[in-house]
This record gives C-alpha cells, structure tokens and sequence, in this order.
C-alpha cells in the first residue's frame, strides 16, 4: 500500500501529516547543524530550545502559569502508577481511586504495593459502560490524593465533568484525552499523559504538576523517581527521548496553528457525532458499549447484533484503508479512536462504510 490511510488504532495513534512531513524534511539537518535531531546532544543549545519551546507551548495551551511544572519522562503512564504513590501516599493517608476501566485498575493494583488504597467509586459491575455519577463517589477517612482516569480507551467512556473533590489533591491519567478539549487546570495538582495518542510518538510521558503539591512529596529511594528530581532538572537530569520531544513539540504547535484547544474540541466533537450517529440509526445493528453520558469523543467502542460479522468487517474495513478498528483483546467487539489528528474525511469514510456493510449485510 503506498497511500496514506486513515488510522483508527488506539495508540500509537495517527499523527498530523504536516508534522511528519516537517519531520522528515528536517530529519538529516535539523536547524543548520548539520546533524538529525535523533543525533544532537540534550545538553545542546538547539535541543535545549525544543524542550523549553515544549514546556511554554503545553502551558500556553492549556491556560497554565508557573505555579505549575510541565515534565517530559520516560517509562509512560504506567510508571506514573507507583512513581505517584511511592511520592505522595504517606502512611496514615489514603489514595482513593476511581475505577472507570483497565487503566485506572493497574493505577489502584500499582499503589496497593506501595500503601493503604480506597476505592471511591467503581463501574465494574456494569462492565465500565458508565462513568460513576457525583453521589456515587464516597471517599474514605484522611485521602492522599484522588485519581481518576479521565478517558477510557477500552471501553469508550469519559468524564463529562471532573470531578469536585474540594481542598483534596486531585490526580488524573489523561493519556488519552490531553489536549483533545478545553478544560479547568486548576481543578487538578497532577496530570500525567503518554504521548501515543493525541501528543506524539511512545517514548515520552508528559506530567504536568502544581509546585505546592510537590512540597508534599516525600522522598522515595530511587532519584530517578523522585519528581523533584526532573523539576530541578528541566527533564533533562538523564538524556531524555529527545525525537518524542521533538514531535511533541511540533505536534503543540500544529494544535495552536489550528485554533488550539477550543478548536480541536469543536472538531472532535463533530468527528465522535459522526460515527455515533452511524451506530444509533442503525437499527441497533451497531450497537455502543458506553451509556450516552459516558460517551468518549476519542474511543468509539460497539459491537455488531451478528458478532460473527465483525471480524469480516475489519477485514474489509482494512482493505478499504480504514485501519485499526478491531475492538482490545479484553474485550472484543470493534473500536474507531478519533484523535486530533484523525480527520473529517475518515470519520466520513468509516461512516459510509459502515452503511454499505449494513446495507450488504444486514
């Protein structure tokens, strides 16, 4: 196949086409130096630009000043399971997590090893088709912190509204939704995100922490782990995934040159009203996993009334050049995520092809 095609994986997730190109133009002289970005030591003047460009453009972005800290890490969000816990789960505190799906069970299953956990509300029963709604949320006795999971990949939901745990530090996994919407920073003393999905390339893990939470970090071990490190730092206290940076970067400033995040919100809504609009006048044909309140505007998960259809369905969804719609392995079924990059014209494609399956096999 030698055309572009239009990539629903979860993740690594499609990439804006400019920003590969500008990429690879620049990939054997980045900047006059006569050297690829892949080879130009983090210590340098030139990568030194790049990381801090990256730091002010997320803050920018996301409406945020210096009372907070944007760093740029290795190991992904799940390192950020236990690194969170071994930092701010003190003896005598309680981490209360919300459980809306996979992601945020390994989070809880990470800080069970390092300290006493609670879990604050939990959709399980019903096969995480909703997010727990306020009243349903009831934390425990003397919390750490609360962490959420603010979009779910594998079974399609999101949070519509955060939620208000009041003077209680609240923490959330934004892997997969970071800088797909507008929304409240302040409510929050600690984000973290793996790039994959609406970022950039795997190998770089942003968090983005208020300074005042950081004091109450303790010290674990390990100064690898220890956020207070990389703060001191600038992220480059080690030789940091410099090429992710670098498209992270590239990637931040595609999102300001179209509109930033109230545009791409606007977009994705229409792109996710798309698809779900496929699935709700189909007869129940297609049928979505999430409750319409859950909806996520990033991971449309469904399922097809004739299950047996669904793996032809990838099949010639594939041959069509729609890619990656099979639903995860845990949970079967069919999946189309709807990142910034992806685009209206895919999301139009994947409909009308929706359509003409049901048409042929319905």
């Amino acid at each position: 196949m030698n055309e572009r095609v239009f990539n629903f994986y979860a993740g690594p997730a499609t990439l804006p086409l400019s920003v590969l190109e500008q990429a690879k133009e620049e990939m054997l002289n980045y900047n006059g130096t006569g050297m690829s970005i892949i080879e130009i030591s983090h210590r340098s003047k030139d990568f030194e630009k790049v990381i801090f460009e990256a730091e002010a453009l997320m803050k920018e972005l996301l409406g945020i000043g210096d009372d907070f800290k944007v760093l740029f890490l290795q190991g992904g969000a799940s390192t950020q399971f236990f690194m969170i816990p071994m930092n701010f789960l003190y003896e005598g505190k309680t981490a209360e997590y919300i459980l809306t799906g996979s992601w945020s069970e390994k989070a809880l299953k990470e800080a069970q090893m390092i300290g006493k956990v609670h879990v604050a509300a939990s959709t399980k029963e019903e096969n995480y088709k909703r997010i727990p709604s306020m009243n349903e949320i009831i934390l425990g006795e003397n919390p750490a912190y609360v962490h959420i999971t603010s979009n779910n990949t594998i079974f399609g939901t999101q949070w519509q509204q955060f939620p208000d745990v009041r003077d209680i530090p609240l923490v959330a996994d934004m892997s997969s939704d970071l800088l797909s919407r507008a929304f409240d920073v302040s409510k929050f003393d600690l984000i973290y995100a793996g790039a994959q999905k609406n970022l950039g390339p795997s190998g770089v893990t942003i968090v983005i922490i208020r300074k005042e939470f950081l004091k109450k970090a303790k010290a674990p071990g390990n100064t690898m782990l220890k956020y207070s490190t990389h703060v001191e730092k600038d992220s480059l206290y080690n030789t940091p995934p410099s090429f992710a940076i670098y498209i992270v970067n590239l990637v931040l400033k595609w999102i300001k040159e179209n509109g930033g995040l109230a545009e791409m919100e606007k977009i994705n809504k229409e792109k996710a009203g798309i698809i779900y609009d496929a699935i709700d006048t189909s007869g129940g044909y297609y049928k979505g996993h999430a409750e319409k309140g859950s909806r996520s505007l990033m991971n449309i998960t469904f399922t097809m009334a004739n299950s047996e259809l669904e793996k032809i369905f990838v099949e010639e969804a594939t041959a069509q050049g729609l890619i990656g719609l099979k639903g995860h392995r845990s949970v079967g079924g069919l999946r189309a995520s709807l990142y910034n990059a992806m685009t209206l014209e895919g999301c139009k494609a994947l409909r009308e092809f929706m359509k003409e399956f049901q048409r042929k096999n319905g």
